[in-house]
């Protein structure tokens, strides 16, 4: 993208303020636009990336899609990743150069930012001051799959979508964040369950009095209570 293009500053403006880009300054982040476009896809997209993310990575600047690997035999579902602004795919490709299969589906209007993964390979290497944010960014997805796979094999649903509510609440407002207009379909998906069973527990924990459930959103009504069904004290 050159600097002519009528989306630039919109663009550069959307790094300036990504956690991942904000240690570096104007002339290498203009660099790094030179080696990317502006790609725009509707909601409720779906597409399997098993070729396209080999050969390019991208940075999401705004909207939210989900990664995920489905069973073609009984449709079942996993959701690995919910992907949103300032985010970004996909880092395996990047760093062991093999192809990476997996599913994608839009939740909303997603924009991204994007290059040929062999491009952007070379500008980390001659940028490698990316690396300070980069890295423990990479760090803490590890971290969220190794949380989610210990909690399908030793937690019980309750606890599973307890501990999905609270990584989910904003530390400022104290309030349901990203996750909040999800359908009960799709945060099932996000911890090995189902619609179904996902749907009685909310409504325990309605009753319960730790959540609000409106028509199509979920909210906080008491933290303290969600903290104890994680601990184990409510």
């Amino acid at each position: 993208m050159t600097a002519n293009d009528p989306h630039y500053e919109y663009c550069l403006n959307k790094l300036r303020i990504n956690p991942l880009f904000e240690n570096l300054d104007d002339e290498t982040l203009e660099s790094l636009m030179g080696c990317l476009s502006l790609k725009k896809w509707n909601k409720n997209s779906e597409f399997f990336y098993g070729d396209q993310t080999f050969y390019k990575f991208f940075i999401i600047i705004s909207g939210r899609l989900k990664m995920y690997q489905i069973d073609i035999e009984n449709g079942r579902e996993f959701t690995v990743f919910l992907l949103t602004q300032n985010d970004v795919f996909d880092v395996v490709s990047l760093l062991d150069g093999l192809k990476h299969s997996m599913n994608f589906e839009t939740i909303d209007d997603v924009e991204v930012l994007y290059a040929p993964i062999d491009l952007m390979r070379d500008w980390i290497e001659s940028h490698p001051k990316i690396n300070k944010t980069l890295l423990p960014y990479l760090g803490r997805c590890m971290r969220m799959l190794e949380v989610n796979l210990t909690d399908n094999v030793l937690s019980d649903i309750p606890t599973r979508l307890a501990k999905l509510i609270l990584s989910n609440v904003n530390e400022s407002s104290q309030q349901l964040q990203l996750i909040n207009d999800l359908s009960n379909y799709e945060i099932a998906n996000m911890i090995g369950s189902t619609r179904a069973v996902v749907n009685r527990q909310i409504q325990v924990f309605k009753k319960a009095g730790m959540l609000d459930i409106h028509r199509k959103s979920i909210s906080i009504k008491d933290l303290k209570l969600l903290l104890d069904e994680v601990s184990g004290k409510y």
